[in-house]
């Protein structure tokens, strides 16, 4: 569970420098009460009334030093020249040791922490992405980046300093008169403490907008995302509808208890602080009138107390503000608090670095067990070898487990019992990130980045030469519709691979799994979805791959799997057949039954 001190620690790496831009900004407020102080004592100089101690021996000492006669015309050039230097002459000074720092220092931290969520983003495990939209998660980590980066030159450049100018205030009026200085320290706690206590109710309610918002865009980015499925199906109004309701909830939340919460809280501070602006000019007053002060005593007094209320509503206001930032910034650290997945490769060290693995392509899975809940197995007891440059088909009914399978081969996930071994050496032994090179696979929805189809194919081998990439979309069937596009392999293809036809992404993902060279490589029912002049486009990419690596083929199709050394057929985490694909027809198993099927379906359509 993130805490406060998480938001704090967020700026740890900078705490000197962060120290330092805190005390040159509290020491500029601090200097400002100055010129109303200096004020104050050229009244008494033209008041005829005497300086303060301090004052006096400094005009004594230059008079001394200038052999210029004390007097009034000499006392009021010192008082000048000083208010002069404090406020003419820090001018140029104080931009650079105060907001410089203070911006410096939140565009730093950002950098490092988007770069942490990013690493957080990386080896988080899958079954996160399974259960949280990309959307969400996307906003989550923005929002937290976005509001601590306002917030801290807020803090460190304005709150904090005005808190030390009240200080400053403070000191000021209790060496005048400690009974003025005594009711304003005492109106001051008073005045915060009500309203932090306020501002701690409303933050609660900031935490429920912040899910409640999340939710929204969330749907928003789904509505997006899959447009063309609401247009289809002619849901339009269905989406509005959903969304207005959480508009109106957002709407009820933020201005009927947030914002009227808050208006609430600044109709009650403004009232105290008049009251309380009163009662220090009434005391100031009586002060000077009894000649307890003198006339600039009472004119500094006045001054600097009205100073120190006024600043009462912009720390409130900035208060205010953190608050209804907080409940985002502690749910971005409760993101970065998630721990790591068992999948994650390494971020140490790239695959350039990595250990270097050459593998044969000999496979094993010995008596492997697995659920994704400890009490459903997915996987029982599976005994099953591949043998070096063998082609193997995984066969079986929607959840028999044949994509868990391949999870696991990926280390995606541990085994529940068993081991998986690749040329007699036990996975969990292996590094991940130099293990996973050896592997490649091509998905039923093959991912396309934004970006040229260069860039694509040479995602998981940036240093593959031309020649590897034009013999790899040869094979893949690709080479004549990349060089038909617009700027061939310079084409921009579009988020998600939008310009692409199905079979045209599928090539693609063979071609780039080529480009890896694996020892292993993996197609998980990359037909099923594809018509039929695209699936055999794949097949003759598939059938020229045929011996010359391990080839693991996930197929609903059993057309795909007819050439496969051996089919392996799973049924309930089992594996109940294993053959050829005539010695499965000759027997009467699930395969014969799964083959007819199909058959059938064929030649019904």
């Amino acid at each position: 569970m993130a805490k406060f001190q998480d938001i704090v620690r967020y700026y740890q790496r900078y705490w000197r420098i962060s120290v330092f831009s805190i005390a040159m900004m509290s020491a500029f407020e601090i200097i400002d009460l100055f010129v109303p102080y200096a004020i104050g004592q050229i009244l008494n100089v033209l008041s005829n009334q005497p300086l303060d101690g301090m004052v006096q021996k400094l005009v004594t000492g230059v008079a001394a030093l200038t052999g210029q006669p004390e007097g009034r015309s000499l006392s009021l050039i010192v008082l000048l020249v000083l208010v002069c230097l404090v406020s003419v002459g820090r001018a140029p000074i104080q931009p650079w040791l105060g907001p410089w720092f203070n911006w410096d220092t939140a565009f730093r931290a950002r950098r490092d922490h988007a770069q942490k969520a990013l690493e957080k983003v990386l080896t988080l495990p899958l079954e996160f992405y399974d259960e949280n939209n990309p959307g969400r998660i996307a906003a989550r980590v923005a929002k937290g980046l976005a509001n601590h980066t306002w917030t801290y030159p807020e803090i460190t450049g304005q709150l904090l300093p005005k808190l030390a100018r009240i200080v400053g205030i403070f000191i000021v009026i209790w060496l005048i008169e400690w009974r003025i200085a005594l009711l304003l320290l005492l109106s001051f706690v008073g005045i915060l403490s009500f309203s932090l206590s306020g501002l701690q109710k409303l933050t609660h309610q900031e935490e429920r907008l912040d899910r409640y918002i999340e939710d929204t865009e969330s749907r928003n980015s789904e509505i997006i995302t899959n447009i063309k499925t609401v247009k289809a199906f002619a849901t339009e109004a269905q989406e509005l509808k959903r969304q207005r309701q959480r508009f109106a909830r957002e709407f009820k939340v933020v201005d009927y208890r947030i914002h009227k919460g808050y208006i609430q809280l600044a109709t009650y501070e403004r009232t105290i602080v008049q009251t309380c602006v009163f009662l220090v000019l009434a005391l100031t007053l009586l002060a000077a009138a009894r000649g307890t002060i003198s006339l600039g005593h009472f004119v500094t007094t006045l001054t600097v107390s009205s100073m120190a209320y006024a600043e009462l509503e912009p720390i409130t206001q900035l208060a205010e503000i953190f608050a209804r930032r907080y409940a985002s910034m502690i749910r971005f650290h409760e993101f970065m608090q998630l721990p790591a997945g068992k999948d994650a490769g390494s971020l140490v060290r790239d695959a350039a670095t990595a250990p270097t693995y050459q593998f044969t392509g000999k496979v094993e899975f010995s008596h492997l067990t697995f659920g994704y809940d400890a009490n459903r197995p997915v996987l029982t007891d599976i005994n099953l070898l591949i043998e070096p440059y063998q082609t193997v088909a995984l066969v079986g009914r929607s959840g028999s487990g044949k994509s868990t399978l391949v999870k696991l081969l990926f280390r995606y996930f541990e085994p529940d019992s068993g081991c998986i071994l690749m040329d007699g050496h036990d996975l969990r032994q292996l590094d991940v990130t130099g293990y996973r090179k050896r592997l490649a696979i091509v998905h039923q929805e093959v991912d396309i980045f934004n970006g040229t189809l260069m860039d694509n194919l040479l995602y998981g081998n940036p240093n593959a030469t031309p020649d590897q990439v034009l013999e790899a979309c040869r094979i893949a069937q690709a080479d004549d519709f990349i060089r038909s596009m617009p700027n061939g392999y310079a084409t921009i293809v579009g988020e998600r691979g939008v310009r692409l036809s199905g079979g045209q992404r599928q090539r693609v993902g063979i071609a780039r799994a080529l480009i890896m060279e694996p020892d292993v490589l993996i197609f998980d029912e990359a037909t099923s979805s594809l018509d039929y002049e695209s699936e055999r486009s794949i097949q003759l990419a598939m059938r020229a791959i045929l011996g010359t690596r391990t080839l693991i083929i996930i197929a609903h199709r059993l057309s795909t799997v007819r050439e496969a050394d051996k089919i392996v057929v799973l049924e309930n985490g089992r594996i109940v057949e294993v053959g050829s694909h005539d010695e499965l027809l000759n027997r009467e198993g699930i395969y014969r039954r799964l083959h007819s099927l199909q058959e059938t379906g064929e030649l019904l359509a």
